[in-house]
């Protein structure tokens, strides 16, 4: 499973918690996670997105791929979680089901502006964005109405109501497997 959605959207706390609760072996991987593997030299796109960041995000995404193919091969089932853009190939979700495989299901996580304001406003260091960063990444992020994606309007979901909702998703998935 691939959660998205924007800054504050609250995916890592999701999937961090769901990976927990599932009844399987389940693994955790977060594609912010995994580009902070980088400390002398990190590309902050907060600083403008350049082709220092690029290929430091190209090459996070294929880590995080190879890591989930890797779990997937020894029966361990993946969360990834990322801030997909569906207007931007180069970051989008094709490259995704390169890396991990056709199996992949991506669902969004898409709750109101006002909230992931607040969230944001609680995080420190390089994940905490400018409030016109977070407006300008979530107003992207409606690209994804109409596209055929489970989206979760989590507004007024405590983390644990979330991952219900996605075992709903994974369940009706698994029934009736999508055609994204």
């Amino acid at each position: 499973m691939l959660l998205i959605g924007p800054a504050g959207a609250g995916k890592t706390t999701v999937a961090r918690h769901w990976a927990r609760r599932r009844p399987v072996p389940t693994a955790h991987i977060s594609l912010d996670d995994v580009r902070e593997w980088v400390c002398s030299g990190f590309a902050d796109p907060q600083t403008g997105w350049n082709d220092q960041s690029e290929t430091q995000y190209r090459l996070a995404r294929r880590t995080c791929g190879f890591a989930a193919r890797n779990f997937l091969a020894n029966g361990i089932s993946c969360i990834l979680d990322d801030a997909v853009f569906p207007d931007r190939p180069v970051v989008g979700l094709g490259g995704w089901k390169r890396h991990v495989g056709p199996g992949l299901l991506p669902v969004v996580l898409l709750p109101g502006l006002e909230v992931v304001l607040e969230r944001n406003a609680e995080r420190s260091g390089n994940r905490r964005l400018s409030d016109e960063e977070v407006a300008g990444i979530h107003g992207r992020m409606a690209g994804w109405y109409g596209s055929g994606l489970p989206i979760i309007d989590n507004s007024r979901c405590d983390v644990e109501t979330t991952a219900r909702v996605l075992d709903d998703v994974l369940a009706r998935a698994l029934k009736s497997p999508p055609a994204w």
